[in-house]
């Protein structure tokens, strides 16, 4: 296990975590990693800037009296552009290898994690959803991205959820369009009701650029997305800033 330092004061004098050795800190994940087995992707509504900085500091502060095994791959957090959103992305090499973790883990990880969600104001965590990717739209270059779209749809099975991704990555031809989009990865959750893309763009401007005109309503994928049985839109937030650890 690699261990991190206690109660870390991170970046910039941020709580959270210091450098490690074998990763890389407050990085965007490297989505398509042929290692990663299985994905948990989960958001909290932290109500305001105040609330999204609590919970941001306090996860990461919680994590980082974590030791951390071998299965474990990345966990990053997200804040949103909308000051109040945090989408909280993780990556493990398997099912067993997070599910091990859970069962063994004995630093009071749990409890510290809702304490902080507790103290922030959120309530009711559910959890994070188990994810699989399941397709990605890629360009021949791939620059660091600056933002992240997150981009969900509710889907009666797995029927749909693949019709549904399938038809995009058919519909664009397996590559990501649009001035400043870098890629969109589809993942599928493991009980085929959710589908969340996570789409990487250089900025947030060239998402909002994109939303007013190849994504408009009455276009291409907007009425292909509503040709689909059982898939519901559930609309996209936009995330920055990333905090937490990517194994190299």
């Amino acid at each position: 296990m690699t261990s991190l330092h206690d109660e870390g004061t991170g970046h910039a004098g941020r709580p959270g975590y210091d450098e490690q050795p074998g990763f890389l800190v407050d990085a965007f994940p490297t989505i398509r990693r042929p290692d990663a087995g299985t994905v948990l992707i989960g958001e909290w509504d932290a109500g305001g800037p105040e609330g999204q900085r609590a919970v941001l500091d306090g996860v990461a502060r919680a994590w980082a009296r974590t030791p951390l095994p071998t299965g474990f791959l990345s966990r990053v957090l997200l804040a949103g552009t909308d000051g109040r959103s945090v989408l909280n992305y993780a990556q493990w090499t398997s099912d067993a290898a997070h599910q091990e973790f859970v069962r063994t883990e004995r630093t009071g990880l749990r409890e510290r994690v809702a304490a902080a969600l507790d103290g922030a104001g959120v309530a009711g965590d559910p959890g994070p959803t188990r994810f699989r990717l399941h397709g990605s739209l890629l360009r021949d270059e791939s620059p660091a991205p600056g933002c992240v779209v997150r981009v969900a749809f509710r889907t009666t099975g797995h029927g749909a959820a693949r019709q549904l991704v399938d038809g995009l990555l058919d519909m664009f031809g397996g590559r990501q369009g649009g001035d400043g989009g870098i890629a969109s990865h589809f993942h599928i959750s493991e009980d085929g009701g959710q589908v969340v893309n996570y789409s990487e763009w250089t900025d947030a401007e060239s998402h909002e650029r994109i939303v007013g005109t190849a994504l408009r309503d009455g276009g291409r994928v907007m009425d292909f997305i509503a040709s689909v049985p059982g898939v519901e839109p559930q609309g996209f937030r936009r995330y920055t800033a990333p905090r937490g650890l990517v194994r190299v």
